[in-house]
Formats: C-alpha cells, sequence, structure tokens
C-alpha cells in the first residue's frame, strides 16, 4: 500500500443524504417506539461469514436462546462476502425496529467507508472474545514457533498464511506476528475461515491464522499442527499449545471479539432488553461447549461499555495497519 494512503475511513457521503438521515431515523425510531416488541414476527441475526466458523457457531447458539427469551423464532441469515461488509450494508439498511441483530466480528478495518458502530449501527451487547491460532499442515517439518521463524528467514517468498479475510482479525493477527517475528509471511485472504482450513490441511498452503472453532477437531486428529495461540493465555481446548509469548514472541497479544449491533435508532429500552438477555446467554450452560471450543470467555457490559471497547480496540489496530502499510482492498 501506499505509504500516503492512510488506513482509515474516506470521507462523509454527500451532506444531502446526511441531512435526510436524522429526520427518516427519527420516524422509523417514532413508529417502533408506539409498536409492542416483541410482536409475533421474526427477528433476523445477520452473520457476515459462511457457516462453521467460530461467528456463526456463536451465533447460532445464542440465538437459539434468544428465541427462548423472546417467545418469536430467530432465523440466522448467512450473508458473506467482501469480509462482512455485505452484512454490514444489510444491517444498516433494515429498520431501526430491533427486528434486525448482527454479530460483528472484530476487529475488522476497510479502507472505504463502511456502516460502523456509532454511526449507522448501534452497539447491543458482547457476545464473546477469545483467540486465534496459528497452524499448518501436518506435512509441515517446522514443529515449533521458533523453527518457523527459521524457515521464514531463509525463504520468505516460500511462505504464506492464510485467514478469513482482508482486514479481519486473523489477518491483522497475522501481520502483528509478521513484525513481532521480523517475518515477510504473504497474506492469503479466503472468505471465511472454514473455507480456508481444506487448503491448509493438504499443504496447499503452509500456514493459517484462524479461530479455534473451524480446525479444532483437525488439531486433535493430527491433520493440522498448531504453533500458537494469540492470546497471553492458553485455552482448554488445546491445552498443550503455547501462547505466542510462550513461543518467544514477547509482548504479542492479539484476541478477536464479537460484538452484537443493530441499526442505528434503534429504541434504548428494546437495546437495554436486548443486551440484558444476550449477557445472559453468553454466560449460560448452553453456551459454555461453543465458548470452550472456540477457546472464547463470555462478553460482559452494557451497550455503551461495548461501544467504548470497539472504539479503542479498532483505534489500536489502525495505527497498526498504517504502520505496517497494510493494503486492506
Amino acid at each position: 500500500m501506499n505509504a500516503s494512503k492512510p488506513v482509515v475511513r474516506a470521507a462523509m457521503a454527500c451532506a444531502a443524504l446526511l441531512l435526510a438521515l436524522p429526520s427518516a431515523g427519527a420516524l422509523a425510531a417514532s413508529a417502533a417506539d408506539a409498536a409492542p416488541w416483541p410482536a409475533a414476527r421474526p427477528i433476523t441475526w445477520i452473520v457476515g461469514f459462511p457457516p462453521g466458523g467460530s461467528l456463526d457457531v456463536l451465533t447460532r447458539v445464542a440465538a437459539r436462546k434468544l428465541a427462548e427469551k423472546t417467545g418469536q423464532s430467530v432465523v440466522v441469515e448467512n450473508r458473506p462476502g467482501a469480509s462482512g461488509l455485505i452484512a454490514l450494508q444489510a444491517a444498516a439498511r433494515a429498520a431501526p425496529d430491533a427486528y434486525t441483530l448482527i454479530t460483528i466480528p472484530g476487529p475488522l478495518l476497510f479502507t472505504q467507508r463502511v456502516p460502523e458502530l456509532g454511526r449507522e449501527l448501534t452497539a447491543v451487547a458482547s457476545l464473546a472474545q477469545g483467540p486465534m491460532v496459528l497452524v499448518g499442515p501436518a506435512s509441515n517439518a517446522a514443529s515449533t514457533v521458533q523453527e518457523l521463524i527459521a524457515d521464514m528467514r531463509k525463504d520468505p517468498k516460500a511462505w504464506s498464511y492464510a485467514s478469513s479475510g482482508n482486514g479481519t482479525s486473523q489477518h491483522l493477527a497475522g501481520e502483528l506476528f509478521n513484525m513481532a517475528a521480523g517475518t515477510a509471511m504473504t497474506h492469503i485472504p479466503y472468505k471465511g475461515g472454514g473455507q480456508a482450513v481444506a487448503d491448509v490441511v493438504g499443504g496447499q498452503i503452509p500456514l493459517a491464522m484462524l479461530g479455534v472453532t473451524p480446525v479444532v477437531q483437525q488439531i486433535k486428529s493430527g491433520k493440522l499442527k498448531a504453533y500458537a495461540v494469540t492470546t497471553t493465555y492458553r485455552i482448554d481446548s488445546l491445552p498443550n499449545v503455547p501462547t505466542l509469548q510462550e513461543a518467544g514472541l514477547k509482548g504479542y497479544d492479539a484476541s478477536q471479539w464479537y460484538i452484537v449491533g443493530a441499526p442505528a435508532g434503534t429504541p434504548v429500552d428494546r437495546i437495554e432488553r436486548l443486551n440484558q438477555w444476550i449477557t445472559e446467554i453468553a454466560a449460560s450452560p448452553d453456551m459454555k461447549p461453543a465458548l470452550e471450543a472456540s477457546g472464547s470467555i463470555a462478553g460482559t457490559g452494557s451497550a455503551q461499555a461495548v461501544h467504548d471497547f470497539v472504539t479503542k480496540d479498532l483505534q489500536k489496530w489502525r495505527n497498526l495497519a498504517d504502520k505496517a502499510r497494510l493494503d486492506l482492498n
């Protein structure tokens, strides 16, 4: 990426459009306030990546439990593509009536202007937060992170890593690895973590930085080597896999998080009820197996606290992207 090209959002849309938005939003919110909620209609919960990854699995468990709490069906709708952008746009266009939710994975960066929390979307609750894992095929000669780094420095062009897309947490975690280790792995974006697994198992690509859910069974069966997890703590589902800090990359720490959002203008009282329900669901026994499989911990906090956390964390990763001159297109 050219050094003059900052990794920030592009200019705001035309002034006329922005001036029109408040009155339209106010009308929609007013209509939503007047109607009973939740009424006899389904809630749509959007996921911006294909089925099978940590994001999708956690959302589907939470959706089943939310249906029990609301007494209405909750339909999970996968809208993959463009590193989650298609789903963000769909959620932003929906009516602000609490019948549309989206699970936003993060950190997630774009170069263009996209719907984001605090603008076209509003934070509802934190679903979970957890690690990613650096994996490779069983055929890799290197068995440790330090052996990997030594091989990468001998032959930099031979090494690449898969992620679930440009600007995703896995992409950013891989670039943080490059910076911390002094390596130059090439990033290979996929449309979702699940789709990358087959190519890594088959040895078509030497490494992947992915969520734990789509790879944990291949690790346990010996089809994949797990080199390290990205958090500062080990996880119960892979207790023998070290952290990258333990493997020698001092100060390395990268988490991926799953935030539930809704269209901006959704009535505050409905946001508060959803926050209470989703926070309870995240901490419930029903979520425990999915959380443990992904190595995640349950999300907590008010909607405002979630918004503040996302704002701070995204700025940290924007700074890294600028420093590394990442191309997020």
